[in-house]
């Protein structure tokens, strides 16, 4: 039987390769990074048509998931995708292999920051504008490039240990989107985990209080994970917001 590991065991792995000198974090960002888009690539194959551009909206959290979605969006945009990136976080307190990340990709593209802690309701916008093909989304369809695309969540992963906060209106339109994915022509994708979902029991994250978010989870098509699928691919609701869960060896 494969096994399944925890959220702080996926954790500790990594820090004793990175302890013991045989890889360092950005080394094993960037293999996480190609490990998506090698994924992606075999799961749709004709993706790698010659003389066809494809595009990614990536979302970018503010964690070393994010600094994942770094990665994944500049080796899209190198081998001839459009590219667009939104980032929920602070440039300033991204941790520093993600920082190096964002910035090896500033020179390729914009990132459009949604707001942090809380994202406004513009950017928001924006972000649905550039995520959806649906008419009665957005207003000039022409402008939102080769269709169909595809939603890279590099939101929070496995580090997430408490309900999504801050982000109920994107949850809520995420969820919009994924009910209508077939109409909207995208795939989602989610690196290592589908963000709001709990690493450990496969349960969603909600947030509680007066206004709860009842769109905890932004539920993928496809997920890849590193090294070892984790409890919450396998348990409870896990695989119904995963979708198919593809396991990527980065060397550990």
């Amino acid at each position: 039987m494969t096994e399944l590991l925890t959220a702080a065991q996926m954790r500790a792995i990594e820090q004793a390769a990175i302890d013991s000198g045989e890889v360092t974090g950005l080394e094993l960002m960037e293999r996480a990074g190609q490990g998506v888009l090698d994924a992606i690539l075999t799961e749709w194959p004709e993706l790698r048509r010659v003389g066809e551009t494809h595009r990614a909206v990536v979302l970018c959290g503010p964690g070393n998931n994010g600094g994942d979605g770094f990665v994944v969006a500049r080796l899209l945009k190198e081998a001839g995708w459009a590219v667009e990136v939104f980032l929920y976080g602070d440039v300033e307190k991204l941790p520093p292999d993600a920082k190096v990340n964002y910035e090896r990709w500033l020179p390729l593209g914009q990132t459009i920051t949604l707001g942090f802690p809380i994202a406004d309701a513009a950017s928001v916008e924006l972000f649905m504008l550039s995520a959806s093909s649906l008419p009665e989304l957005q207003n000039t369809p022409n402008d939102l490039g080769p269709k169909p695309f595809f939603l890279i969540d590099a939101l929070f992963g496995t580090g997430l240990s408490r309900p999504i906060s801050g982000l109920n209106d994107l949850c809520a339109q995420w969820d919009y989107l994924t009910n209508f994915r077939d109409l909207n022509a995208s795939r989602v994708i989610a690196i290592d985990i589908p963000s709001g979902l709990d690493t450990d029991s496969g349960l969603e994250l909600y947030e509680g209080g007066a206004n709860p978010n009842a769109f905890a989870v932004l539920a993928a098509d496809l997920t890849v994970t590193f090294h070892r699928m984790k409890l919450g691919h396998v348990l409870s609701r896990g695989p119904v917001f995963s979708g198919k869960t593809i396991v990527v060896d980065i060397g550990l």
